[in-house]
């Protein structure tokens, strides 16, 4: 059966099991289930399924943040930017995070990038949470992926805090923006459960291979989106990158 193993072993959302099932007209009308039933034949073990096996279930309790202002800034607030960045609609805008193993930060990271439109993500392991080793990951990135890059958005830390001298010597058409939020707050948290899912809190990424971190960025790239139609954000990403560099070899 489709359902299972994408939710056991791939751990796929039930909603994107469902949505893309109808999608591909895998089962007839009188056959396909609605989200909301599949989730009670978990919650009644029906599908050998356990809500623990679930990246994303029932704990909707939320947490308190306290906004604190900090008084170094590696960009403009995120107030200035642009509301296209809001709405989704435009490629090309990113948010960035860190993932970290032990609390204090000082052993490897996982630098987490995620485009807006298409919520594809890019997870790259760094030697710390530092801004010398997130500027040269982000060198590295922009390389690959530069003419792709039209503003990115992080919180206020310290690992953040020359972003904009990575990007000083950009070279295409629309020169990077950093934004930044004015408190340390999770930009990620959802896509930070289900990388949790291979590493936990507490555990030491000290003896994670580069390698090793791409298979939760491949797992969360394909996983379909109700947001992108039940499409897999890899699918949207790369679609989104063509027409870009169409565009751009049109204007030259």
């Amino acid at each position: 059966m489709l359902i299972r193993p994408r939710l056991k072993t791939e751990h796929w959302l039930p909603d994107a099991a469902v949505g893309a099932a109808r999608r591909a007209k895998l089962f007839t009308p009188e056959e396909m289930v609605c989200t909301t039933t599949l989730y009670r034949y978990i919650d009644d073990q029906r599908l050998e399924i356990r809500n623990i096996d679930l990246v994303e279930k029932a704990n909707r309790r939320t947490k308190q943040h306290k906004s604190t202002k900090h008084k170094r800034l590696a960009g403009r607030s995120i107030e200035e930017r642009p509301k296209a960045v809001e709405r989704r609609k435009q490629f090309g805008h990113w948010e960035m995070d860190t993932v970290i193993g032990k609390r204090n930060g000082r052993e490897s990271v996982i630098l987490s990038l995620i485009e807006r439109k298409t919520r594809c993500q890019l997870l790259r392991l760094i030697d710390g949470r530092d801004s010398d080793s997130v500027e040269f990951a982000l060198r590295e990135i922009k390389l690959e992926w530069g003419d792709c890059l039209r503003t990115i958005t992080a919180d206020n830390g310290p690992e953040f805090s020359t972003l904009d001298k990575a990007f000083e010597d950009t070279d295409t058409e629309h020169l990077l923006r950093a934004f930044i939020h004015l408190m340390r707050s999770r930009l990620q948290r959802g896509p930070h459960r289900m990388i949790r899912r291979d590493y936990p809190k507490g555990e030491s990424l000290d003896d994670v291979s580069p390698s090793q971190v791409l298979a939760p960025q491949d797992r969360l790239n394909g996983l379909p989106r109700r947001k992108l139609d039940y499409r897999a954000p890899q699918e949207c990403f790369e679609t989104e990158v063509r027409r870009t560099r169409r565009s751009a070899q049109h204007v030259s």
